[in-house]
C-alpha cells in the first residue's frame, strides 16, 4: 500500500475494486443526521409561527427577523465550522454541531421573550451552519466517487425527512394551547442527543487524516471503505493533491487556481436561496392565508409540502449519479420561473389550485437544486482548501437565506402574489449562470476534478 510505487496521474475510480458499500452507507447516514436537525430547525418555525406571532406580538418585521435569526447564527456556524474542521477534524465539529443543536432546542421552548426566543433560534443556527457544512462535506470525502452523489444527496433526505416529521409533529400539536409551540421546540433535543451519540461512532475523514500527516490512520479508514488497490489508490491520489501545501487560510481561496470554483461555488449557494421556495416552505400559512384557508389546513399544507418533498429526493438520489448534476440543475431553474408565473395567476384569483402548483414547485426544487447544490459544493473545490472555501459558499448561502425570508414577509405585505415574479426572474438567470459556469462532476474523484 505504499503509494511512492504510483506514477504521477490521478487513478480513477473503477468498479474492479471492492467497497465496503453498507460500511459507506451507515456512516453516512450517521453524519447526515446534522441534515435531519437542519431540516427540523428549518422546518419548525413553519408550524410555530402563527402561535409565536400571538405570543409576542410579531410584526411582519418581526417575524422576519424571527425566521431569518436562523441564518445569522448559520454565518457563524460555517465559520467556526471551517476553523474546526481544519484545526482538529470533521468529526469533533460534527460533535460540538450536535451539542448545540440540543441545547438551543431546550432554549428556544423555554424562551420567555421575543428577544430570548430570537437569541435562542440564532445559536440553533449555530449548529445549523455547522452541519449543513460538515455534513456533506464529510460524506464527499468518504465516498467512493461513483457512489458520492447519492451519499452525498443522503445529507437533503435527512433534511427532508426531518422537514416533513416536524411539520407532522406541529400538525399534531396545532390544538395544544398556546404554549403548543414550545413542544415544537422542545422535542428537538431527542434527536440531537441520538446525533451526538451516533457521532462517536464516526471515523475520521481520510483526508482530513492524510492532510494532518496522519497516514497509518487514513489508511486503517480507507481499508473499511475498500480493498488494498483502492487504499493505495487514494493514498496517492490524495497525497499528490496535497503535495507542496503546508498551511492554508482563506487567502488561500484568492488564489488564480482556486478562485473560479470558489466563484461557482457561491454563485450556486446564493442561487439556491434567491430562486425563491424557502418562502413556500417557511411561510406557508401566510400563502394560505392570503387565500382564505383555516389555521387547520395551512399547517396542513406544510405536511403535503414535506411528503412531496421527501419523494422528489428520492428522485434526485436516483438520477445525479445517472443523469448528472448540471441538467438536473437546469431542469429545476428553468421550470421553477415558469411555475413561478403559474403561482402569480392562482394567487392572484384566490384559486384553491394554486396548491397544486406550490406543491410542484416543491417537487421540482426537491429532485434538482436542493440536493445537487450541496453536492456540487461538496465537490468542487480541491482538497488543500476544501474546508476554508466551502464555509465561504455555505456562508454566502445562509446570507441568501436570510435576505429570502426576511424580505418575504414586507415584500409580500407590498407586492403580494407578484413577489413571485422576482423569484421567477432570479430563476431565468440561474438557468444562464447554469450553462455557463458550471461543470460536470459525475464519476469524477475528488482529485480528478482539481484538474477541471
Amino acid at each position: 500500500m505504499n503509494p511512492t510505487n504510483h506514477d504521477s496521474t490521478f487513478h480513477a475510480p473503477t468498479q474492479s475494486y471492492a467497497y465496503h458499500t453498507k460500511y459507506v452507507l451507515g456512516i453516512s447516514f450517521i453524519s447526515a443526521l446534522g441534515g435531519y436537525l437542519f431540516g427540523f430547525d428549518f422546518a419548525v418555525i413553519a408550524g410555530a409561527l402563527p402561535f409565536l406571532q400571538t405570543h409576542f406580538s410579531l410584526d411582519a418585521y418581526w417575524e422576519g427577523f424571527a425566521t431569518g435569526s436562523l441564518a445569522l447564527g448559520a454565518i457563524i456556524g460555517c465559520m467556526v465550522a471551517g476553523s474546526v474542521a481544519e484545526k482538529y477534524g470533521r468529526r469533533p465539529g460534527l460533535l460540538v454541531a450536535a451539542a448545540i443543536f440540543a441545547v438551543s432546542s431546550l432554549a428556544m421552548a423555554f424562551s420567555f421573550s421575543r428577544d430570548s426566543f430570537i437569541a435562542a433560534r440564532c445559536c440553533a443556527g449555530i449548529g445549523v451552519g455547522m452541519a449543513s457544512m460538515l455534513s456533506p462535506m464529510y460524506i464527499a470525502e468518504i465516498s467512493p466517487a461513483h457512489i458520492r452523489g447519492r451519499m452525498v444527496a443522503i445529507n437533503q433526505l435527512t433534511i427532508v425527512l426531518g422537514i416533513l416529521v416536524t411539520n407532522l409533529v406541529n400538525y399534531a400539536l396545532r390544538n395544544g394551547g398556546e404554549d403548543a409551540w414550545r413542544w415544537m421546540f422542545g422535542l428537538g433535543a431527542i434527536p440531537s442527543a441520538l446525533f451526538f451519540v451516533g457521532t462517536l461512532w464516526l471515523p475520521e475523514s481520510p483526508r482530513w487524516l492524510l492532510k494532518a500527516g496522519k497516514k497509518a490512520q487514513a489508511a486503517h479508514v480507507l481499508q473499511k471503505i475498500g480493498d488494498d488497490r483502492f487504499v493505495a489508490d487514494s493514498i496517492g491520489n490524495i497525497t499528490r493533491s496535497l503535495r507542496g501545501v503546508v498551511k492554508t487560510n482563506y487567502a488561500a481561496i484568492f488564489k488564480k487556481g482556486v478562485l473560479p470554483a470558489v466563484m461557482v461555488g457561491i454563485g450556486l449557494a446564493v442561487f439556491q436561496q434567491l430562486c425563491g421556495i424557502n418562502t413556500v416552505f417557511n411561510y406557508t400559512p401566510r400563502i394560505f392565508e392570503s387565500i382564505g384557508a383555516s389555521q387547520d389546513d395551512q399547517l396542513l399544507q406544510t405536511v403535503f409540502i414535506g411528503g412531496v418533498n421527501l419523494v422528489f429526493t428520492v428522485l434526485a438520489m436516483l438520477l445525479v449519479d445517472r443523469l448528472g448534476r448540471k441538467p438536473l440543475m437546469l431542469i429545476g431553474a428553468g421550470c421553477l420561473a415558469v411555475t413561478y408565473l403559474i403561482i402569480v395567476a392562482l394567487l392572484g384569483d384566490h384559486s384553491p389550485h394554486v396548491s397544486w402548483f406550490l406543491l410542484a414547485s416543491i417537487g421540482i426544487y426537491a429532485m434538482s437544486l436542493a440536493p445537487v447544490t450541496w453536492v456540487l459544493i461538496a465537490e468542487i473545490f480541491p482538497n488543500r482548501v476544501r474546508s476554508e472555501a466551502t464555509a465561504i459558499a455555505v456562508v454566502s448561502l445562509w446570507a441568501a437565506y436570510f435576505v429570502l425570508v426576511f424580505t418575504f414577509p414586507v415584500l409580500f405585505e407590498t407586492l403580494k402574489e407578484k413577489s413571485f415574479y422576482i423569484y421567477s426572474a432570479i430563476c431565468a438567470l440561474g438557468v444562464l449562470f447554469i450553462w455557463r459556469k458550471v461543470k460536470e462532476t459525475k464519476g469524477k474523484t475528488l482529485e480528478e476534478l482539481e484538474m477541471l
